[in-house]
């Protein structure tokens, strides 16, 4: 292990040590001692207000502002207890202070800063959305849009190989074709179809639920400055090398992949052959409802007018191909015994296509109007959080916000599930010691939780806000709950979107940030999250559900970062501050 991150680590877990207490106290030299858990980046004025203390303490906070006027006193309110590791909890609620300015809470001689802003999570989303900018393959990443993490072209992929497994009459083993472009996908350096598919269908549609917001977010990018929003900009830049990914028959490749992982090495220095592998029903599925969203998205922009007709034709011919191929699913270890060569690779496997074919027609439907797409389609029993494994809510949503089919019987259908769903999050925030719908039961904390269980679920409450009425008003203030746990208020102490906050990620697995010569990891990437699974095999100090993660680069377990992770944390982030945000 870097000796860097060992002894960032070993510092880390002996400060959380040192002041996690496990009974009960209310003096205030106890308070003092206490960590104060908080947003880390900013509250909006009108917002609740939140800060809970790691102890029961139950004496009085004070606030003060920049000139150290006193502005507030409050008292904490004791009465929480983790549900992992029976840590006693107050909560110091100051939602009344609404001045836009810079503050510090003090307990005694324990001072946490924080601010107030009018747009307090826009930077925060420009950062996010920026990320995906600094994941670009294929081209050079310029000084002046990059800063200090500006790196010469890595990845041309113009000579890429057919394998195997992909291997057709007119393509045979072998065969170079060109694949350019697209974005990395996570820690790796590799490009795959579910995901990318996945995660811009993700942005799409909250780019459909607040377009107006999107068209006034400017993260300086080669392409900012022109009519179109730079979210569709930049997701245009995938779109580009997704369309090389389509055989000639209408199937998608699955991924395009070295046989194994890079080291921790800058793309530049890469040197494994790379190949297009088989071609896949789920692959072709997720291809032909991105495209279909990007038809009808694109098709509002001039300089998009041809692609956005080119993008319906492809995803008609990738959704026939995927109908005449309906088992023709990747499965990694099976191609590895009959083919070579063996490719070790993110494999996005998945035995079931209903959740990718009913996205694939709803969107369809939505953008041609051809109602055979959604004739007899197979329809979920519940709703629930999305992924890249499992799409169909994606779908369900379209289905109870558009028009062209929310007064349908199946939509009111899944209106009571999406309904239903929502619930369940209310009755988690009541449970949870950080009023938080994400993290109050152990289930929560897994393989890349803070995407799914954290951003993906707060989206949907603010859907619930926006969709619903007067009666779902509070799913808008538990949704921000989920931000400021993703943002500092957790058990760990930590902001889990790198370069925000006072104590951010600072070593993730992401090999960029490893191997260039910066010391700060490339900003706006969101880590996995803790992981009571802890596949990475190492030794994690701290068992809890809540508190199963290590700020560590061998960590990809908790602490890779991913494109589909960071499209949730786009959305969710927007979503958030169009909602909040004094100026709109």
């Amino acid at each position: 292990m870097n000796k860097k991150i060992f002894s960032c680590m070993l510092a880390s877990v002996a400060t959380v040590a040192a002041t996690m207490s496990f009974s009960s106290c209310t003096s205030t030299a106890e308070g003092e001692a206490a960590r104060i858990l908080m947003n880390q980046v900013a509250f909006y004025p009108n917002s609740d207000k939140e800060a809970i203390l790691d102890t029961a303490y139950v004496g009085p906070v004070e606030i003060y502002d920049a000139s150290g006027n006193r502005v507030m006193k409050v008292n904490a309110i004791p009465g929480l207890e983790s549900p992992f590791s029976g840590q006693k909890r107050s909560r110091i609620v100051f939602s009344d202070l609404k001045t836009v300015g810079d503050y510090e809470l003090r307990i005694g001689k324990n001072v946490k800063h924080f601010a107030i802003r009018e747009d307090a999570l826009r930077d925060a989303t420009r950062a996010a959305l920026k990320a995906f900018y600094y994941q670009r393959s294929g081209v050079e990443l310029e000084e002046r849009y990059a800063g200090k993490w500006a790196r010469p072209m890595g990845h041309p992929d113009t000579q890429v190989m057919v394998h195997p497994t992909a291997a057709t009459k007119k393509r045979p083993a072998g065969t170079i074709i060109s694949s350019p472009f697209g974005w990395y996908d996570a820690g790796d350096y590799n490009k795959y179809i579910v995901n990318s598919a996945y995660s811009i269908g993700v942005m799409f549609q909250m780019y459909e639920m607040i377009p107006e917001y999107f068209a006034k977010l400017d993260v300086n990018i080669p392409e900012s400055g022109d009519d179109v929003p730079d979210l569709l900009d930049e997701i245009y830049f995938n779109l580009k090398w997704m369309v090389t990914m389509q055989d000639t028959d209408g199937g998608l490749y699955h991924k395009l992949t070295t046989p194994n992982f890079e080291g921790f090495i800058m793309p530049t220095e890469c040197q494994q052959q790379r190949y297009v592998v088989q071609k896949t029903v789920t692959a072709s599925y997720d291809y032909a409802a991105c495209m279909a969203m990007a038809s009808r998205i694109y098709s509002k922009y001039e300089e998009y007018s041809e692609f956005a007709k080119t993008a319906i034709e492809s995803a008609k011919r990738a959704y026939e191909w995927a109908k005449a191929n309906p088992t023709a699913f990747y499965t990694q270890s099976a191609n590895n015994e009959k083919y070579d060569p063996d490719v070790t690779t993110g494999e996005y496997g998945d035995g079931s296509a209903a959740d990718e074919q009913m996205w694939a027609a709803v969107e369809l439907y939505l953008t041609t109007g051809d109602e055979s797409y959604i004739e007899g389609l197979e329809l979920p029993s519940a709703y629930g959080l999305n992924s890249w494994g499992n799409v169909a809510s994606l779908a369900q949503w379209e289905m109870i916000s558009k028009d062209a089919l929310k007064e349908t019987e199946a939509s009111k259908v899944q209106l009571e599930q999406f309904k239903a769903y929502i619930e369940t999050l209310r009755e988690k925030a009541k449970r949870s010691d950080f009023s938080c719908a994400y993290g109050a039961v152990a289930t929560d904390f897994h393989w890349g939780c803070l995407s799914e269980g954290c951003c993906n679920a707060g989206a949907e409450l603010l859907r619930a806000s926006y969709l619903l009425g007067e009666e779902y008003s509070d799913c808008k203030a538990l949704a921000l709950a989920n931000a400021d746990y993703m943002l500092g208020r957790n058990p760990m102490d930590n902001c889990y979107v790198t370069g925000l906050g006072v104590k951010s990620t600072m070593y993730p697995h992401h090999r960029i940030s490893h191997a260039d010569s910066v010391e700060e990891p490339i900003p706006g990437l969101l880590a996995g999250g803790p992981n009571p699974g802890k596949q990475d095999g190492l030794n994690y100090p701290i068992d809890y559900p809540d508190m199963c993660y290590l700020d560590d680069m061998n960590s990809y377990a908790s602490n890779e970062i991913a494109i589909n992770w960071n499209a949730s944390l786009v959305a969710f982030l927007a979503a958030v501050d169009e909602a909040y945000s004094v100026e709109k």
